[in-house]
Parts: structure tokens; C-alpha cells; sequence
């Protein structure tokens, strides 16, 4: 019976101790790096600290504004509650060498197309008119691309004076003058890229099927379309450079810009600040890589190729013209697989060759 009365004491007091020991470690305080209340009176001591050593440089209170952790704020929204974003100041400082070596590429292309001209001189046709048309562009096809090319052009302008301008133009015209200039560009640009979100898969579309890559390219591609020898070569409606050209700017860039350029023209799409960032970034890059690729083209279309330039402004071309340029295309039209078009309402300029 003791024995019996000595085992229940001993768990008595045993029971009595756990939860003594269960009570103490419940009320123990949490560590100083995990509690709040230890935190913020520790940066509180911090900032009163930095005051009496530093007056107006109290660099406590600017790293917690700089670390991005949200806070407290009346307004909704993402990220209204987060001051200052500090990978804005990456993003910023990535801007700056993306852009010098992007200004260097678009000048030294200007250089290299006028080196070329001056060397190789327009492509010419070598033997003489036919005075019979073929229809090479349709009116919508030429609509789409001059709505296109006037897009481009105007976003590729506008986008070098807002990238470029303050560095370059501002020095030589002065601040008035390159305000009203630069309000312009950026209303310009901001308006007329959505234009361009409309009309380019349109142009996508309309020009896909003869883009697509047939087995004969490899062979425009060993000897460079014949542009360096003067060789004629073959070449469907459209050549394997027009092709690449096709594919590399009007798709991949084209659609690039413009998707980027959605995020960075409507923020209301409730993006964050990273989102726009990157979108900014990516939009940069594109865009140096488009201007570069449209300057080639318009110099293919304009002055260094005779008869590229009237293709696309009335949409025919001389039967010689086709047959040295486009020989495949030719040869389709000639054997009837390929419809010739209706006779032109407006007659394109004949030029002689030379």
C-alpha cells in the first residue's frame, strides 16, 4: 500500500514538472532576429543613432526603402505598397552599354550598305525590256506593306531619337528645339504602334506562303544571291534573303516589338515594375536589331536594286526583269502555274538598262 501511495507521488510531481517546464518554454520570448516588435525597435535605435551622428543621412531608414519589402499602403494596386524597387537601378545601368552598342552597330551599318553601293553600284537589269508586264504585288499586298513599312519606318525613327536623341541631337540643336521634338517622337511612337499590332500578322499572312523555304535557297545562299559576282542566280518570287529577311524582321522581331511594346504602352494592364523592365530591355534590343535589318531592306528596295522600287509602288514588273531576278517565279508564271495578273491600270516606268 506505501509502495502503492509512493509510485503516485512520484508521478504527481513528474506530471507537475512538464508542465511547469511546458509553461516556461510557451512564454519564453522568440529570438531577437525573429521578432518583429525586437526588429523595429532595434532600427528605431538604429535611425535616432544615425540622426545624432549623421544628421540628415540616415541610411537605416533608406535600406529598408531600398530592400522592397512591401509595407503598408491605403492605395490597391500591385506593388503600391513597395517606395522604391531597387532592380530599377539594374535595369538602368543594363540600358546604357545595350544601347552604345546598339548605336554603333546602326552606324556602322549605314557605312557598310554606302561602302557596298559605292563598290557594286545598283543591280541592274542586263538585257533589254520586254514591254510585257507580269503582276508581282496585288493592291492589298502592297497596301498591307506600305502600311507596314510606314509603321516601321516612323517606330525605327522615333525610336532612335527617344534612345538616342538627348546624347546626339540635344547637343546640336539645343533644349527647346529637341523638346518639342522629343514630345513628339515619344506621341508618335506611343500611337503608332498599335497600328503595327494590327497590320503586321496581317502582312504575316498575306506573305507566308512564299516565304516558306524551298530545296533550291541553299543554292542562292552558297553564292550570296550573286550580290558580290554579279552571277545570276535563280530565285522563286521571293529570294532566300528576302526569306530570311521575312522570317528574322517582320516575324520574329516584328512581333517582338509589338508584344512589348503593349506591356510598355498600356501599364493599366497591371504589370509589374520587373515586367515593364524586362519588357523595356527586350523591346531596346529588338528594336536596334530592326532598324539594322529595315536599312538593308530599303536599301535593296530603293536604290540598290533597279525595278524593286516600281514592284512595289504600281505592283508589276517587266517579263526581264522576272526572268533575271526571279527565274523560278518566271518560269511558274510562263507555264501557267502561277496566274500572270490583270493588265495594269497605270503603266510602271520602263528603264533601259545601262
Amino acid at each position: 500500500m506505501t509502495g502503492m501511495f509512493s509510485r503516485a507521488f512520484v508521478a504527481a510531481l513528474a506530471a507537475c514538472w512538464l508542465a511547469a517546464a511546458g509553461a516556461q518554454q510557451t512564454a519564453a520570448p522568440l529570438p531577437a532576429e525573429r521578432d518583429p516588435a525586437k526588429l523595429e525597435g532595434d532600427l528605431t535605435k538604429l535611425q535616432q543613432q544615425r540622426q545624432q551622428s549623421q544628421p540628415l543621412n540616415n541610411a537605416p531608414v533608406w535600406k529598408e526603402v531600398r530592400s522592397g519589402a512591401p509595407q503598408y499602403t491605403s492605395l490597391p494596386g500591385r506593388e503600391t505598397n513597395v517606395l522604391i524597387q531597387s532592380e530599377g537601378q539594374t535595369w538602368r545601368a543594363t540600358r546604357v552599354p545595350i544601347a552604345t552598342v546598339g548605336g554603333f552597330l546602326f552606324v556602322a551599318t549605314l557605312l557598310a550598305i554606302a561602302a557596298f553601293y559605292l563598290w557594286r553600284g545598283p543591280i541592274r537589269v542586263h538585257g533589254a525590256p520586254s514591254g510585257r508586264l507580269i503582276e508581282r504585288f496585288s493592291a492589298v499586298e502592297r497596301t498591307v506593306h506600305w502600311t507596314v513599312a510606314i509603321c516601321f519606318v516612323t517606330l525605327g525613327i522615333t525610336g532612335l531619337i527617344i534612345t538616342f536623341g538627348k546624347t546626339v541631337l540635344l547637343p546640336l540643336i539645343g533644349y527647346t528645339l529637341f523638346a518639342w521634338l522629343a514630345i513628339l517622337a515619344k506621341n508618335l511612337h506611343n500611337f503608332v504602334g498599335p497600328i503595327l499590332v494590327i497590320a503586321l500578322p496581317i502582312m504575316i499572312v498575306l506573305f507566308l506562303h512564299e516565304n516558306l523555304f524551298r530545296s533550291y535557297d541553299w543554292a542562292w545562299f552558297r553564292k550570296m544571291g550573286g550580290y558580290v559576282t554579279g552571277e545570276h542566280v535563280p530565285a522563286g518570287k521571293a529570294n532566300a534573303g528576302q526569306k530570311v529577311l521575312f522570317w528574322l524582321m517582320v516575324v520574329i522581331v516584328g512581333l517582338t516589338l509589338c508584344v512589348t511594346g503593349l506591356i510598355l504602352d498600356f501599364p493599366n494592364f497591371n504589370q509589374t515594375r520587373q515586367t515593364m523592365q524586362t519588357a523595356n530591355t527586350i523591346h531596346l534590343i529588338a528594336g536596334i536589331v530592326g532598324v539594322v535589318l529595315v536599312a538593308g531592306h530599303i536599301y535593296l528596295g530603293t536604290v540598290g536594286m533597279r525595278g524593286a522600287w516600281e514592284a512595289m509602288r504600281y505592283g508589276y514588273v517587266d517579263e526581264t526583269w522576272a526572268r533575271e531576278h526571279h527565274e523560278y517565279w518566271y518560269n511558274d508564271v510562263m507555264a501557267g502555274r502561277v496566274k500572270r495578273g490583270e493588265a495594269p491600270r497605270e503603266l510602271p516606268p520602263v528603264r533601259r538598262p545601262a
